[in-house]
């Protein structure tokens, strides 16, 4: 089981599940050679039932289904008999009769703690919702379910998401509560959840397994926020040879973390070195090196594996350090030893981000991620596109992503038989991405984009401006789209429209601001979102907690803050930044209203 979940978690390279086509490839590393039929039938089945994605757990079932080695149901007995893994029955309306949903106890636990840690010092939350007792089963999800501490652990993985005048904190009823998890659930969207198929009355209604898996999410993007050269110029020591800093960005997290642990092995002069955080640690024989070595020098830790070699007690002690370290989340003893990736994942993570022990380097070239950027990444990754988007360039020069894209916007557009599909061979690997690149820039003059001087070269290389530019048109385009369905139109929605249909909502509702257009200076104070907001759903809004018009730049960012969240509050799944009304950028104006807009069609259904 150790080998197999080692297997899984190097395919998977830190996700919690693989795709179909990577079938194949686990299949092999755990010994089986299954024939290619196979695994097209088996991914059609896969398809059918959970649109690709493969988790552990059912990867053990399929082995056990095709594996020669499974007939006499060894397999069967130790998925059968999993420890700390529960199960509950169909979560969600879409469930078909008898599904089965399983969570991991050993999460719930984790992240509890983890919650408990991060949210101890919110004076709102302490006593109310804080401490969650870990050893109850139901404490977490019960803790979430107003959607109060759901949005105090957004902003604290990612500070000012949510502005908290939106948050509803007192008189709570069946209303104000759906509204928190509205808002909370958009909120998480915009910084770059997957929340298809999660609704408002899912993490009501706590079903245990779409709780677990948006908590992570939330807490993942927090844990990987620091794991960049800008926050942590010590990373550029772990540059190999011949690697420049754009190779170095371009890593996932969780491979910079693996490096980071291999390099801390070779400081301390250790023999051995990491693949992955499962089987690799599992004896909890390289955390006792690591502790050692990243511990502050003022700490005199012992090295308990020159001592102990059981599995268990080693972890014990290991855990015991790392508690002197105030660094002690998310791993158990057990979850060392069985080697639970995911735990393990947040557990080097947060090592990470308290001892990174990695001397800066001066005078590096200003390379952090612009606040455009960021909004595509989060965009793209919200709509649960594969492989997960961490590096805007990087992660879609092989067009994989961008065809996910085009299909969201046109069903069907894409070709896929006409797409090359990593794992790419090295000694082709480039020529394979440019021709999926051209293919790229077919179906995109096939959407009727402006593709003037963009060449599949250009998104394969990362010419900046140029691939802004595309994800910009296919941004666009979804976003009408969208509304386009809302309002059931039989044709495109206009930007005039859009502006009409604002003005006419703005004035029938008595309130007195309006828009010439998406450039129009007057947005700046964000009160014409504001009234806006208020028309479609009158006294939303709390006028005194908003600043006046003639204020300066503190208050309009103000305003702009609690704009965008009772957006996001009412059901807008709203993308841009406060800051992009302040400046007034046309494009995410454009959007901003558009989903409003698309909000309203959907509430007057």
């Amino acid at each position: 089981m150790t080998e197999m979940r080692a297997a899984f978690s190097e395919i998977a390279q830190g996700n919690d599940t693989i795709t179909t086509d990577k079938l194949g490839e686990v299949m092999k590393l755990c010994g089986e050679d299954v024939p290619p039929f196979k695994l097209r039938q088996l991914s059609e089945e896969v398809q059918k039932e959970t649109g690709g994605d493969v988790d552990f757990i059912l990867f053990l079932k399929l082995f056990k289904n095709l594996s020669v080695k499974a007939v006499g149901g060894e397999y069967k007995k130790a998925v059968d008999k999993r420890v700390g893994v529960e199960e509950i029955g169909g979560g969600s309306s879409a469930s078909a009769e008898g599904t089965r949903h399983s969570f991991s106890s050993d999460e719930t636990v984790a992240f509890t703690d983890w919650i408990n840690c991060c949210l101890e010092d919110d004076p709102e939350l302490k006593g109310k919702y804080l401490p969650i007792d870990e050893e109850s089963s139901d404490g977490l999800f019960k803790a979430v379910k107003d959607g109060v501490l759901l949005c105090k652990l957004i902003n604290f993985s990612v500070p000012q998401t949510i502005d908290e005048r939106a948050i509803n904190k007192t008189k709570l009823n069946v209303y104000t509560i759906h509204e928190n998890q509205t808002l909370a659930l958009n909120s998480a969207m915009a910084i770059g959840c997957n929340i298809v198929n999660i609704g408002a009355e899912d993490i009501i209604q706590s079903k245990p397994h779409l709780v677990l898996g948006l908590l992570w999410q939330v807490i993942r993007i927090g844990l990987f926020a620091k794991i960049t050269i800008h926050s942590c110029p010590g990373l550029v020591r772990l540059l190999e040879d011949y690697e420049t800093l754009d190779d170095l960005r371009r890593l996932p997290p969780e491979d910079v973390l693996i490096r980071w642990f291999n390099y801390h092995l070779e400081q301390a002069g250790h023999h051995r070195r990491v693949k992955n955080f499962s089987s690799d640690i599992s004896d909890a024989e390289n955390y006792s090196v690591l502790l050692k070595r990243i511990a502050p020098p003022e700490l005199i830790l012992d090295e308990p594996h020159l001592t102990e070699s059981d599995p268990t007690k080693l972890a014990t002690l290991v855990l015991e350090n790392a508690t002197k370290m105030n660094c002690r989340k998310f791993v158990r003893p057990k979850d060392i030893v069985k080697g639970n990736a995911k735990l393990n994942l947040a557990f080097v993570c947060n090592l990470f981000n308290t001892h990174p022990c990695l001397e800066p380097v001066e005078d590096l070239p200003e390379i952090e991620e612009t606040r455009e950027e960021k909004t595509f990444r989060n965009w793209m990754n919200s709509l649960g596109v594969k492989p997960y988007v961490h590096n805007l360039y990087a992660d879609i020069e092989d067009g994989i992503v961008l065809f996910q894209l085009f299909d969201l916007v046109n069903p069907g557009i894409t070709e896929w038989d006409k797409v090359n599909k990593p794992p790419f061979k090295k000694l082709n690997a480039k020529m394979k991405k440019i021709e999926n690149c051209n293919y790229v820039v077919n179906v995109a003059e096939r959407l009727k984009f402006s593709m003037v001087g963009i060449g599949g070269t250009d998104i394969s290389d990362g010419n900046t401006k140029l691939i802004m530019a595309l994800l910009w048109q296919t941004m666009r385009v979804y976003t009408m789209t969208v509304l386009q369905k809302c309002a059931a139109s039989e044709t495109p929605v206009t930007d005039a429209q859009i502006v009409d249909w604002v003005n006419d909502k703005l004035s029938s509702s008595g309130k007195t601001t309006k828009i010439s257009g998406f450039k129009d200076p007057d947005i700046r104070s964000s009160r014409s979102v504001i009234d806006l907001i208020d028309a479609i759903k009158p006294g939303v809004i709390n006028y005194s907690l908003t600043a006046s018009d003639d204020g300066g730049e503190e208050d309009m960012i103000m305003n702009a803050k609690y704009a965008i969240s009772m957006a996001r509050k009412i059901g807008a799944r709203v993308y841009a930044l406060p800051e992009d009304l302040v400046e007034v950028k046309p494009k995410m104006v454009l959007t901003v209203f558009a989903c409003i807009m698309a909000c309203a069609q959907m509430m007057s259904k």
